[in-house]
């Protein structure tokens, strides 16, 4: 599943006519990257959330024939954030774990082995990061963790993850947060798995972020 329903607003006037994950890399779609990715990866069928701007994506993505694949859209008549997207979502997901990637992220990770991943609750891609913000979690033999004293984390959630159906079961609000409300729940409980990853990785839901990307790819 891509996360795609946003609004992009820290890259207002750009996201206020195209929609975050239409913006163009390389003369191409961000979100297309991103199909390209996961088709090389061996994965076939995609679910596409879709709110802000929706026709833009939908008119892009169609049944993603032409791009080799299969999407189905999920379209939100308001915005769930990422958590409540993927509850609405599942029906389209089936019953097994599935990848489940931020629309908004460039990356030269490599998708194969993660769609051969299984875990029964999470698996998430981390990396380390040196600076404070954006520090939620701490990596230890492959056991994700949080603390109680934010100083301890070292990890960042680069949006990558596979996660099982099952932890959307208890999930009571039509709108939520993945990692504020149900990551870190899950991962107090000791029901997180992750891995490292040190190679490109970029947020374009900045500019700085939007400008980097596409310095690194001219």
């Amino acid at each position: 599943m891509i996360l795609a329903a946003g609004k992009g607003t820290r890259l207002f006037p750009l996201t206020e006519t195209v929609p975050k994950p239409m913006i163009l890399i390389n003369s191409e779609p961000l979100i297309v990257h991103q199909i390209r990715w996961l088709k090389r990866a061996g994965v076939q069928d995609i679910v596409v959330n879709i709110h802000h701007l929706a026709d833009q994506i939908e008119t892009c993505l169609g049944s993603g024939r032409h791009l080799g694949v299969r999407i189905t859209l999920s379209r939100e008549t308001k915005l769930l954030e990422t958590g409540g997207g993927i509850a609405k979502a599942l029906k389209f997901l089936g019953k097994e774990p599935f990848i489940v990637l931020n629309g908004d992220i460039w990356t030269n990770f490599q998708f194969r082995l993660l769609a051969q991943a299984t875990t029964e609750y999470a698996h998430l891609v981390l990396r380390h990061i040196d600076a404070e913000g954006g520090r939620d979690f701490a990596l230890n033999n492959g056991l994700v963790s949080r603390s109680k004293d934010p100083v301890d984390h070292t990890h960042t959630f680069c949006g990558i993850s596979v996660l099982h159906p099952r932890i959307f079961e208890e999930t009571s609000s039509e709108s939520f947060s993945l990692t504020r409300d149900l990551l870190f729940r899950l991962t107090n409980e000791g029901k997180v798995t992750g891995e490292l990853f040190d190679g490109a990785w970029v947020d374009i839901g900045s500019p700085q972020g939007l400008k980097r990307v596409r310095s690194l790819t001219a």
